[in-house]
């Protein structure tokens, strides 16, 4: 069974104390802490084999480009692959996307169509919109009231003009889990291709993208406990050999002539100019230290911090949550308001008929800022999801997000931390 109390000593940062209070670090859907063995490993690769890869027939050359491509299968295999080859490097989810959305986007034609959700991150809708210049229409799958995608609505935006489907495996406000093998199946029985956005996901649950059978998947090492600027993008190999690349330069070409160039095979056509070595390094070490723990296990403890946080919630006054009750299909993300806070454009038309808003109401922002008087991290706003805010009704929310580092003590200081930050705010 997973030890959070036992795993914290692994992490530097929280030896550190903030005014006298230890950290409670509640913002792992942003980004997660570092562990000293993804700390060293990026240390020992700039100590001991700093070089460029492919290029030198050097020692140190050889060296960096073995440590490499050892990172690119070890994380290959992490989510499923069973070809390294369909791994890109990219820095992260939100360049992964753009990139299949560059690629893809040029085959595409006035009056095709690309289906999303109401609960996708701007990472999976803006992308995507830069296609509307082509003639091309972005469509939205509607979320049900308690968070959960509606395979109605879903299934009736489908159709002969729907080119790509791209939706998030676990929404970043709601926790919700979408069944992205379910989904897959009704993409790819229209002829559709499919794109799923893993970001929150990979670093909390089993993955298998062979499993899953998405033609694309998406994630971040910064929220998987690796570096910041590094992360991946799973392709079918057939597809990825006849996408062109997102970006020109050096070592993604396998030659080039005044007129022109030929491209190098995948992935490495996709991976322009010197690429982000030492993180590569970093994130396998991560995956290393999430395989050793057991995903499985992760995902057991988020639920249980979940199921708990929903429990414990019914104690503060005002509180409303939003995301679906099963933890079944939620993730360990907890999405909050004190007292009701209605979209702008809402409250505006709200005022103007003459309809009271509620005055207890304390802006997520304000939460954020009284609660880590207490040295709790959580995070507020719109969390890069603003048509989802519409969806809800809010301006934004208040969010705390658990991993494998937390405990449920944490979780009992957290809406200690949240009630008394209430009753100051409101004296």
């Amino acid at each position: 069974m997973l030890d959070p109390i036992r795993i914290r000593n692994d992490f530097p940062i929280f030896r550190r104390m903030i005014d006298g209070k230890e950290i409670i670090y509640l913002d792992n859907a942003a980004t997660t802490q570092k562990p000293y063995q993804v700390v060293e490993a990026i240390k020992d690769y700039y100590e001991n084999f700093n070089s460029n890869v492919h290029r030198g027939i050097y020692r140190l050359s050889e060296e960096s480009t073995d440590m490499y491509e050892r990172a690119r299968k070890n994380i290959s295999e992490f989510i499923g692959s069973r070809d390294p080859r369909s791994l890109v490097f990219v820095r992260n989810t939100t360049e992964a996307l753009n990139l299949v959305a560059s690629s893809l986007g040029k085959s595409l034609a006035s009056g095709d169509e690309i289906l999303l959700t109401e609960m996708e991150h701007h990472s999976n809708i803006v992308p995507w919109q830069f296609l509307k210049d082509k003639g091309v229409k972005v469509q939205f799958a509607r979320i049900n009231e308690n968070g959960t995608l509606s395979i109605e609505d879903f299934k009736s935006k489908i159709n002969q003009k729907t080119k790509i489907v791209s939706v998030t495996h676990v929404s970043n406000v709601l926790g919700t889990i979408n069944d992205v093998k379910e989904l897959g199946k009704i993409a790819h029985e229209n002829g559709s291709l499919y794109v799923v956005d893993g970001a929150q996901s990979v670093p909390h649950m089993p993955i298998d993208v062979t499993d899953i059978d998405c033609d694309f998947f998406a994630f971040s090492g910064h929220k998987m406990l690796g570096p910041m600027g590094i992360g991946g993008l799973y392709g079918k190999i057939d597809l990825l050999e006849n996408m062109p690349p997102y970006m020109g330069g050096g070592d993604m070409i396998s030659s080039v002539t005044k007129e022109g160039a030929t491209w190098n095979s995948v992935p490495h056509k996709f991976e322009a100019g010197t690429p982000n070595v030492a993180d590569a390094v970093g994130l396998s070490a991560a995956v290393d230290y999430l395989r050793k723990i057991g995903m499985d296990e992760i995902r057991k403890h988020e639920m249980d911090l979940i199921l708990y946080a929903l429990q414990e919630e019914h104690y503060i006054e005002g509180l409303r949550s939003f995301g679906p009750k099963s933890i079944h299909i939620r993730a360990g993300v907890y999405s909050f308001n004190i007292g009701d806070i209605p979209a702008f454009n809402l409250e505006k038309e709200m005022e103007q008929s003459g309809v009271k808003i509620s005055r207890d109401a304390i802006h997520p922002h304000d939460v954020a800022s009284l609660i880590n008087g207490e040295g709790i991290s959580i995070r507020s706003g719109h969390h890069c999801a603003m048509p989802l805010m519409d969806k809800l009704n809010v301006q934004a929310t208040a969010r705390a997000s658990f991993y494998l580092y937390n405990t449920r003590e944490e979780v009992d200081k957290f809406f200690i931390g949240l009630n008394d930050a209430i009753m100051r705010f409101r004296q």
